[in-house]
């Protein structure tokens, strides 16, 4: 991969927001039509996760029905990755994964990003969709 795309992926929690946003392009569930959002992206143990606060979620759904998408860079550098959604249904994996995404988005600079108080661990881990993305070498 890249130099500069493994760059952009290094966030850590004093990441500003812009280089935690991304777009991804899914297949819909239902229709089978392209659909392309922006998301933040987190990076867990060197892993790379998506999740948002807890709810349903249209591109969870899509990711579950069709895993392969893409992973749009767009900000430090700009680039389409190839990727594998893996939903994380392991309770003790989503709790050690949230944990870290909590306190990141707990961090002073995020607050302003927020638009709610982040809600407490139990509710992310019981409602919150949570994917691993896997990135394949083009």
């Amino acid at each position: 991969m890249d130099e500069r795309i493994q760059r952009a992926l290094a966030i850590t929690p004093s990441s500003s927001a812009s280089a935690r946003t991304v777009d991804i392009t899914t297949i819909g569930a239902k229709t089978g039509r392209e659909r392309r959002i922006e998301i933040w992206f987190y990076r867990v143990h060197g892993e790379i996760y998506l999740t948002t606060q807890p709810a349903r979620r249209s591109w969870y759904a899509n990711l579950l029905q069709h895993p392969q998408f893409t992973f749009h860079l767009k900000n430090s550098v700009r680039a389409d990755l190839s990727a594998t959604a893996e939903p994380v249904l392991d309770r003790g994996r989503r709790q050690r994964v949230f944990e870290a995404i909590i306190s990141d988005l707990n961090q002073a600079r995020h607050r302003a990003y927020i638009s709610q108080p982040v809600q407490p661990i139990e509710e992310w881990i019981d409602r919150s969709p949570l994917v691993h993305v896997t990135f394949h070498q083009d």
